[in-house]
């Protein structure tokens, strides 16, 4: 009676082992490239959105200065604003219309993309320009004899002091959100995401404009919560009926 032949277990070749390091040592340098491509990403960003808030606190003044020293949220429609169609409530759906009013102080929409966004820049501010092309919220009640009060800021802010997943008070539906922002940051906690320079970090980062037309790179939201939020500003233009608890400021993001 034949016996069955017995299953030989086969070493690797030589040259199956070189090909086994040399994938080994292509995975690992990718990795490597993408981390450092990524915290070049980071460090580009931290650096380069201060400046171009910056450069948008410029198109807002020029704008202010031609229009009575205020900026488009505090301006009538018949003087080019959007002042009335803030008297109505859950306005975040046309946040980008306070953008698009600037058009020719900003002469371009590139300027309202943060690199660290996953959104992409609109060509120009007449095709189909709306909030998908927008990274920064609008502090509608930002008052240019109160330089201490928030203008703009990254869209990934939220609520609490647990940091959102996503992006805080700009929903993926692209709706745009109308909050009411306590300035006591004790009774009315707010956060960065996870999201844009936070880079997923618990502590958050964002930067924010301010009515004197400065930028500036806030490195984790319990900072933003103690040195900027008490000073954002004080809303009195809620819309009839709507009633925030004081002092508030009120935000609207894309």
């Amino acid at each position: 009676m034949k016996q069955k032949a017995k299953c030989k277990q086969q070493a690797f070749t030589r040259i199956e082992l070189i090909v086994v390091i040399i994938l080994v040592l292509v995975g690992l340098v990718v990795i490597l490239l993408l981390s450092v491509a990524k915290g070049i990403r980071r460090g580009v960003s931290r650096t380069e959105c201060p400046y171009t808030l910056r450069d948008i606190g410029t198109a807002y003044r020029i704008w202010a200065e031609d229009h009575n020293g205020h900026f488009a949220a505090s301006e009538s429609v018949s003087n080019g604003g959007w002042k009335e169609l803030l008297a109505n409530p859950d306005q975040g759906a046309i946040c980008w219309t306070n953008y698009a009013i600037m058009a020719n102080e900003l002469q371009t929409p590139k300027l309202l993309l943060c690199v660290a966004d996953d959104r992409q820049a609109a060509a120009n501010f007449t095709n189909g320009f709306d909030n998908t092309h927008v990274s920064y919220f609008v502090g509608v009640s930002a008052n240019s004899n109160a330089p201490n009060s928030i203008l703009a800021g990254d869209r990934n802010l939220g609520g609490g002091i647990e940091p959102d997943r996503d992006y805080g008070f700009s929903p993926k539906s692209d709706k745009g959100n109308d909050v009411a922002m306590q300035t006591n940051s004790l009774t009315g906690p707010v956060s960065w995401s996870l999201k844009m320079h936070s880079f997923g970090n618990p502590s958050g980062a964002g930067t924010i404009l301010l009515s004197d037309g400065s930028s500036r790179f806030v490195s984790s939201s319990s900072s933003f919560r103690q040195n900027w939020q008490p000073f954002a500003g004080y809303t009195t233009n809620w819309p009839a009926g709507h009633f925030p608890a004081t002092p508030s400021i009120r935000l609207v993001f894309p």
